[in-house]
């Protein structure tokens, strides 16, 4: 039996959670006796259904999105709704309408965006598994910055049913867990994990240019250290340009999806929109280009199997009183633009202590090998640990 009133205590420092779902109970199957707290993107019958927007504060779900059901038939108990970015775009987790969502390692931090409520209520122990929405990292980046794990599907092998959609050619929904046994179940249920053969582990040419702090750039040796890579994909434009082509499409997409709820965004949603709207037709067509030829040659350079191995973030979870760097999703945008698989892991601690993470992507398709790849490199690492605020005792 879950303990609700234990697990409000334990939320109130985090705001992780927004909404609860007392009725929640245990069934028979593969993840009976797992608690599951959902973001507020997606539809948990009876639940509110908000997408962190204001204007949808009181719209609640009439059924379950197929990936809650999928859970919900595996025996997985549904515990409530996780805080996220308005609209999802954002990464920080600093909600104007639901509250400012802090990181369980450190509570004067961010558990970066915009899935930080799934990232925080996972590591602090309130829910076993979390689901999370993707678009350029948003599972990938909370997971790193919470230190826990987190795995992006490839695009096309989850549901979209019942997801408020952000930008639906780069959305995926995906689980966070404390352990890749878990991630593994969860994703199991969620999707199906093909078994394609996966082949040797490859690197980035220089990073495509990101400058890692000193924490990830150790990580990341360590890690490579351990998978002893052969060979190298060269991009040949920096991802800080990729990135950009990538969060403007996104902007596009949701600027027209929200223009019906214009007067409820908030100053700081509009700004980032505006970046959609204003963009010129030759600089979007400029754009679009480096996606495509982005993911071109990612396909090509993996369609034998293939993994990368890559940081997941390019620092640690930042201060809450510091604006959010703009190089966040220079790493993680790639998984989406070439829709690709992508599983991050914790690696290592910076110097304040706070998490740092890697990740390895592969191609739809061989999900398994890189579930089996994800479990060496975590042995190896052996990184995971549990925060300061972490709560025990809400089963009873």
């Amino acid at each position: 039996m879950i303990d609700f009133a234990a697990l409000r205590v334990a939320n109130a420092p985090l705001a992780a959670f927004v909404d609860w779902d007392e009725r929640a109970a245990f069934g028979k199957g593969p993840l009976a006796g797992l608690t599951v707290g959902v973001k507020a993107n997606i539809a948990v019958a009876g639940l509110p259904w908000t997408g962190g927007l204001e204007a949808h504060r009181n719209r609640v779900a009439e059924r379950d999105a197929d990936v809650v059901a999928r859970l919900r038939r595996a025996g997985a108990a549904i515990t409530g709704s996780l805080n996220m970015e308005e609209a999802a775009l954002g990464a920080a987790t600093r909600n104007p309408f639901y509250g400012w969502t802090h990181n369980p390692h450190a509570l004067d931090h961010t558990p970066g965006g915009s899935s930080g409520g799934s990232g925080a209520a996972v590591a602090a122990g309130l829910c076993d598994i979390a689901l999370g929405t993707d678009t350029m990292g948003s599972v990938r980046i909370p997971a790193a910055y919470c230190g826990v794990y987190g795995f992006k599907p490839a695009n096309q092998r989850v549901s979209q049913a019942g997801l408020e959609v952000a930008e639906a050619s780069l959305d995926c929904i995906g689980p966070l867990a404390r352990s890749i046994d878990v991630l593994e179940r969860a994703a199991t249920v969620m999707s199906d994990l093909g078994d394609g053969a996966t082949g040797g582990i490859v690197t980035l040419a220089g990073l495509g240019g990101v400058a890692c702090d000193p924490g990830v750039s150790a990580a990341y040796r360590r890690a490579l250290d351990a998978l002893r890579p052969s060979a190298e994909i060269a991009l040949h434009r920096p991802l800080s340009r990729v990135r950009f082509a990538g969060f403007v499409k996104t902007a596009k997409a949701l600027a027209a999806h929200l223009a019906p709820h214009d007067a409820t965004l908030s100053p700081g949603l509009r700004t980032l929109l505006d970046y959609g709207v204003n963009r010129r037709a030759e600089d979007w067509t400029a754009d679009q280009t480096i996606l495509d030829d982005v993911a071109a040659t990612l396909s090509s350079a993996m369609a034998g199997g293939a993994i990368l191995l890559l940081p997941t973030a390019p620092q640690a979870a930042f201060a809450d009183d510091l604006p959010a760097p703009p190089n966040q999703a220079d790493f993680t945008c790639l998984a989406n633009i070439a829709g690709l698989a992508a599983l991050s892991i914790p690696a290592g601690a910076d110097t304040g202590g706070m998490p740092v993470a890697v990740q390895l992507v592969a191609e739809g398709g061989r999900e398994a090998g890189l579930f089996a790849a994800a479990r060496r490199l975590d042995a190896a690492l052996a990184a995971y640990r549990r925060p300061p605020n972490f709560v025990e005792g809400t089963r009873v």
